[in-house]
């Protein structure tokens, strides 16, 4: 990766199959500036091309996931300045990630910061941690994806009241509302979303591929079709050295060495 001004992205390899990403700017509390978004693309170009890399931890550290898009940087710019920074090139590596993402939230995590979050597979949440599409307080509204994903996640009138009104939701709340896939104590964030990532990078790669990629897929397919590309993917990993040695360990009751072929 190319030197920039500034590491506002660390990488860091805490387990065996396991890549972390921690966003780096404390002074700004991790506000989504276009060079770490930059950063984030291509780190996660790097992360996914690496087969040695099973699971993906996303994390803003202990204190605050990301409390939005860096508005200093906005606020004199006009329509053509914000279509031609082409944003969405930036989040393309990130939707199209083939590894699983664990996404470990403490603090806020406010517009771009919780857009950024719904591009995980699964989402650990500190009990004080609160989420919310505040964009229309400043004239505008969501613009990476929270409109549309946050309504495939928490459904549209959850979605509505988020986006009209710009109020935070709690932790518990977005795990109500299917926002978040668990939360624990602040404390215990980040070794939790470790934890979760370490058992699914022991999982036969190729499986949680074709796993997160059907259901990605078939969220917005008719229940026929998705149901079509479970049973041609499903089928295709019986293929694989990875579903032959699950299934001969399991018969012969000792744990499987998965090797993603």
């Amino acid at each position: 990766m190319e030197e920039c001004k500034e590491n506002t992205v660390l990488l860091s390899y805490p387990n065996k199959g396991v890549a972390q990403l921690t966003l780096n700017r404390p002074q700004a509390t991790n506000a989504l500036s276009l060079d770490l978004q930059k950063q984030l693309a291509e780190y996660f170009e790097q992360l996914s091309d690496d087969p040695e890399v099973r699971c993906i931890v996303l994390t803003g550290g202990e204190n605050v996931f990301a409390a939005g898009g860096d508005i200093h940087s906005m606020v004199d710019c006009g329509a053509i300045d914000i279509y031609k920074r082409h944003t969405e090139r930036l989040w393309a590596p990130i939707a199209n990630c083939p590894k699983p993402i664990v996404a470990a939230v403490c603090g806020y995590a406010y517009g771009g910061g919780c857009e950024l979050m719904m591009h995980a597979d699964i989402i650990i949440a500190g009990e004080s941690a609160s989420f919310c599409q505040p964009e229309i307080n400043i004239g505008i509204m969501p613009g990476i994806g929270g409109t549309q994903r946050l309504v495939r996640a928490v459904g549209k009138v959850k979605a509505m009241q988020m986006a009209l009104t710009g109020k935070p939701i709690s932790a518990y709340e977005a795990w109500v509302s299917g926002l978040v896939s668990e939360t624990c104590a602040d404390n215990d964030v980040l070794a939790h979303a470790n934890t979760v990532a370490k058992k699914v990078a022991r999982m036969p790669p190729l499986a949680a591929e074709q796993i997160k990629e059907v259901i990605n897929a078939g969220m917005d397919a008719s229940l026929d079709s998705a149901m079509a590309l479970e049973r041609k993917a499903n089928a295709l990993l019986f293929a694989s050295q990875d579903q032959t040695e699950g299934m001969k360990a399991f018969i012969e009751k000792r744990y499987p060495d998965f090797k993603g072929r």
